[in-house]
């Protein structure tokens, strides 16, 4: 429980913690940010580190010239490719094996699922899971497994990386300054995380309603 409270004010209070990491490790600071994007997209485990919200205040920085923009759109976009090709390889690797030992959270009827929403979205899955938490740590999980070929994913990767991104990056550095985001910081990473999150809400209350 402690753990997750300290995730969840790290996440409330990024504009803090970052400043202190900056003022604390300089240059390495990107090196920090390129490995929590990197964990975040790459393993199934740390579905809960921060992604959008992380990439906005870096940027909101980055306005006040404490970090380079540009190296942080080139850093986090190789972050996010190398991480999710790792999630694929371990989804091609032990994928099939996990989910025939019907292991919680992993299960075969998620797997189904899963398989299902690449059939109806397409390749473009990849890039609509990067906009959505959680979601865009198990996509490339499952795409390994076997809904995707890999010539096929890593078009969808660089594409969807590159969007990601550089949408959150621009938000962060031309509007994390301004007066009512610096003063409401927390609110502004809360309705990120909200608006990120709506798409499964929609998607589970519709599967809901068509049962019912």
């Amino acid at each position: 429980m402690d753990f997750i409270l300290s995730i969840i004010d790290i996440m409330l209070h990024l504009d803090t913690y970052l400043g202190t990491l900056i003022q604390s490790y300089g240059l390495w600071t990107y090196l920090i940010l390129f490995g929590i994007i990197f964990a975040e997209t790459g393993f199934v485990i740390t579905p809960f580190l921060p992604g959008d919200s992380l990439i906005f205040a870096a940027a909101a920085f980055a306005g006040l010239g404490l970090l380079n923009p540009w190296l942080i759109f080139g850093l986090l976009t190789l972050a996010g490719i190398l991480g999710d090709s790792v999630n694929y390889a371990i989804g091609h690797a032990v994928g099939p094996r996990v989910f025939r030992e019907d292991v919680r959270f992993l299960k075969r009827e998620y797997l189904d699922r899963t398989h299902e929403f690449y059939e109806k979205h397409g390749g473009k899955t990849i890039i609509l899971a990067r906009f959505v938490p959680i979601i865009r740590t198990f996509a490339p999980f499952v795409a390994g497994v076997g809904a995707m070929t890999y010539q096929r994913f890593v078009v969808f990767n660089v594409a969807g990386a590159i969007l990601w991104v550089g949408l959150f990056t621009a938000l962060g550095y031309f509007f994390g300054n301004l007066p009512a985001v610096e003063k409401n910081f927390a609110l502004v990473i809360l309705g990120i995380i909200f608006v990120s999150l709506l798409p499964p809400i929609i998607e589970v209350l519709r599967g809901r309603t068509k049962k019912s």
